[in-house]
């Protein structure tokens, strides 16, 4: 079980920062001292910090290895690369304002990218879902051509409502699932993130602290997974909490009936935690394989000495949303047919009803009768086919074809305003 957007995939690695690149040592006296032929072959003062000192309006920090502004001879101050000097000006630009574009810029790129994710590709997930747990199904929809086809049946007949369904609901479950991670990684020893610096123990102590995550968010989990695959034709005007109270309800035994078919979290533990555990781990993997590639193709593409402030910024945001949409693909893809399992596991005995996926109206009952993860996988083999896995995985490409759209638009959109304000 994973959340739309994963969380960070911060755990498996490090992200180091400059201060942990570079050798910091003792601080030495200031930049006066290493003037004095006794110190100079002794002290080397670090470079200046644009924007550290007090400064009025106009006035620039000197570069590295020149004397102060109050020495006349000192030669004249050549622009820092990237920026100016103290008032952090880009191309003759105020730096506060150019400062706060490429914050805002910024921002606007994470949260173009967080709307896809669990906003705009939501229709994709309800329609995933449902061909994951049709049984009935003759037609896959392993292709986005069907997929789209059955979009518009559904929202022809249905409406729009139909396709964002349960959508709040995966908002909750996100929520219980970094709440309860960061309460447990507080009343216990376990580590919420791994240090550069790990061994063994360190990463299996982090990795029981997903378990135990997956493990507490698994009820409420189940609860947003009906919510997406109920049919829309026979369900019930749901508040925002349903999702909560179902998920205490099926901890403690209470709520809507279910059938003797329904499968105790018990047995549920095992399928959900392997699945987490397994998208925390691959996603992790890839994206520290992309973002080292990314670095290393800026490294060598782009000099220093040569790269533009509008390439620079973009080499600053841009590798980390690639990675993490990278990572997030191959996972999805690698653990489709564990997650099918999954869900019709989660989704047995709780009398739901579901669209049907091959007409694109009509509905369709779930009374399936698994007798654990392994029956599943069987049964599934034997009656569906190996492609009976994948049921479904055209909403997939769609959904991550859009992904991609999307930050193609933001970078260019992006590109342009840095431009426009050198």
């Amino acid at each position: 079980m994973q959340p739309r957007r994963p969380d960070g995939f911060d755990g498996l690695g490090y992200r180091g920062s400059a201060r942990d690149e570079r050798g910091f040592g003792v601080a030495f006296p200031a930049r006066s001292f290493s003037s004095g032929p006794e110190l100079g072959h002794w002290v080397t003062t670090p470079p200046d910090i644009p924007g550290s000192r007090n400064l009025h309006w106009g006035e620039k920090s000197p570069p590295y290895g020149v004397p102060a502004p109050s020495t006349p001879e000192g030669p004249a101050e050549e622009p820092f690369p990237g920026g100016g000097g103290g008032g952090g000006s880009l191309g003759g630009v105020p730096g506060p304002s150019t400062e706060q574009l490429s914050r805002f810029a910024g921002f606007g790129i994470g949260l173009a990218s967080l709307f896809t994710e669990n906003v705009l590709a939501h229709p994709c997930i309800v329609l995933r879902r449902q061909c994951q747990v049709n049984y009935h199904a003759r037609h896959y929809h392993l292709t986005p051509f069907t997929v789209i086809n059955i979009m518009y049946s559904f929202n022809k007949t249905q409406g729009p409502r139909a396709l964002w369904k349960g959508m709040g609901s995966t908002f909750i479950v996100q929520g219980v699932t970094l709440g309860a991670e960061g309460i447990i990684s507080e009343f216990t020893p376990l580590p919420r993130e791994v240090s550069h610096k790990w061994n063994p123990k360190q990463i299996g102590e982090h990795l029981l602290l997903k378990s135990l995550t997956y493990i507490v968010a698994m009820p409420f989990y189940s609860a947003s997974l009906i919510e997406t695959v109920q049919s829309e034709i026979i369900r019930d005007n749901t508040g925002i909490l349903e999702c909560v109270k179902e998920g205490i309800g099926r901890v403690i035994g209470l709520g809507v009936p279910h059938s003797k078919r329904l499968l105790p979290l018990l047995s549920l533990i095992f399928p959900t935690v392997l699945h987490g555990v397994l998208h925390y781990i691959i996603s992790s993997i890839i994206q520290k394989i992309v973002l080292l590639i990314l670095k290393r193709k800026t490294y060598h593409g782009h000099p220093a000495e040569s790269t533009s402030p509008v390439q620079s910024m973009l080499d600053a945001y841009f590798p980390e949303l690639i990675a993490n949409f990278a990572a997030s693909l191959c996972s999805d893809v690698i653990l489709y047919p564990l997650e099918t399992v999954l869900h019709r596991l989660h989704i047995q005995g709780t009398r739901t009803i579901i669209d049907n996926t091959d007409l694109g109206y009509e509905v369709l009952p779930i009374n399936t009768q698994y007798e654990g993860m392994r029956d599943c996988i069987n049964t599934i083999k034997q009656e569906e086919g190996m492609l009976g896995f994948y049921k479904g995985f055209g909403a997939v490409i769609i959904q991550y074809t859009l992904h991609a759209a999307v930050l193609q638009i933001t970078k260019i959109i992006y590109s342009t305003l840095l431009q426009n304000s050198v």
